[in-house]
């Protein structure tokens, strides 16, 4: 029998659009867009027409103009989240969530209490079926890379199980954007030199790698190309960042309109700090423009702070900055991160303690929104306005 590797990478299908289709029958086979204004999630019906999470909302319609296009329910998502992650755990101690939708399981060591990783994999994905109502696509593999490239090839609704004898056979014929880290301008650069598949970065000396993409980016890509990935899964892993983000649409926004988005975002981003028991000291400011160029900003404080009113001066200074780039191109995204993050008990309080009061305010705020709801209490500037979905950025 053919040795197979322990570890499992477990991503769900396009889970937001899944999640939509699961609560609402007439939605099941049919198109489905998640976005009104940019795709946060596109059925396999919609990419089959060549929607793409991200796109702009105008474009998917023009793509797929029989699409249904349904506004995102973020709670709901996150609870499906939370019941498939109880799966996993059910599953294996071994589990590192890497972001709402997927995570990598380590099996070694259950043979006799669960059977072979194959067994496991496929018993993972039925009861994810049966008990969440959603399609998981398995990869299982001897490397995190390799899980997570197996899943990719198998997706959707599928499994794919790499045996240790055969990575190489199976990793090399693939395209190059197989590789974590070759994104669209690194493929470009390996396409001009003539290179399309892992294989072909295989032959290619690190110290070229190295010449062609940069020290850091050629060691990292040579490694892979040859399967090395001695990273384990890593269990209680702590985020280090925090954010959220929140598409504007491509209708020109007012300059208060744009800031009473900011407003929305750090309340939730620092709601979330604090719940989770965490502060952090840099603070960045993220935006998409409306040619679909992209820019980030931020800030680092002489000390780690959950504070609102902290976190908002800088990023209302870093919209400031911003702002003849927004006014020259437009804006269709805003997010706010924060990072550097540690633990709230490790922060000294700086004299006079001039933060105690902040801080007093935020708990009541915190309080009252989780006895009553989220919008129990709003700020006078957001009253009126239709603040949208903000959708948590994926942890670090």
């Amino acid at each position: 029998m053919r040795e197979v590797g322990t570890i499992l990478h477990a991503d769900l299908d396009a889970f937001f659009a899944s999640v939509e289709q699961r609560d609402d029958p007439r939605l099941r086979g049919r198109p489905v867009i998640v976005g009104e204004w940019v795709v946060l999630a596109a059925s396999y019906e919609a990419k089959a027409f060549g929607v793409r999470t991200a796109m702009s909302g105008a474009h998917a319609r023009r793509l797929c103009p029989q699409a249904v296009v349904v506004e995102p329910r973020i709670s709901a998502y996150t609870e499906a989240s939370r019941a498939v992650f109880d799966v996993f755990e059910d599953t294996t101690p071994l589990v590192e969530g890497i972001s709402i939708d997927e995570a990598f399981l380590d099996v070694r060591g259950l043979e006799r209490l669960s059977g072979s990783p194959i067994e496991i994999a496929v018993r993972l994905r039925r009861r994810v079926l049966e008990r969440i109502g959603l399609p998981i696509t398995v990869g299982v593999a001897r490397t995190k890379f390799l899980a997570k490239v197996a899943s990719g090839v198998a997706k959707p609704d599928g499994l794919l199980v790499v045996p240790s004898d055969r990575e190489l056979a199976f990793l090399h014929p693939l395209p190059v954007e197989r590789l974590w880290g070759v994104g669209p301008v690194t493929a470009a650069k390996l396409h001009r030199r003539g290179i399309a598949t892992v294989g072909q970065v295989a032959e290619l000396a690190e110290t070229t790698l190295e010449s062609l993409l940069g020290p850091a980016s050629g060691r990292h890509l040579h490694a892979l190309a040859h399967n090395r990935d001695p990273r384990p899964v890593q269990v209680g892993r702590r985020r280090r960042s925090i954010g959220s983000q929140r598409a504007l649409g491509r209708s020109p926004r007012s300059l208060e309109a744009i800031e009473a988005a900011l407003i929305g975002l750090v309340d939730r981003v620092t709601g979330r700090l604090r719940a989770a028991g965490r502060v952090g000291r840099t603070v960045v400011l993220r935006l998409r423009f409306g040619d679909f160029s992209r820019a980030s900003r931020s800030h680092t404080l002489p000390q780690s702070t959950a504070e609102t009113a902290a976190i908002l001066t800088v990023a209302r200074a870093l919209l400031a900055a911003a702002l003849p780039l927004i006014e020259r191109r437009g804006l269709t995204l805003v997010g706010v991160t924060v990072a550097n993050l540690e633990d709230d008990g490790a922060v000294q309080l700086a004299l006079p303690f001039a933060a105690a009061s902040g801080y007093s305010l935020d708990a009541a705020l915190d309080e009252v929104r989780e006895r009553y709801g989220a919008n129990a209490v709003t700020r006078a500037v957001l009253l009126g306005r239709d603040q949208g979905p903000a959708v948590p950025l994926l942890p670090d």
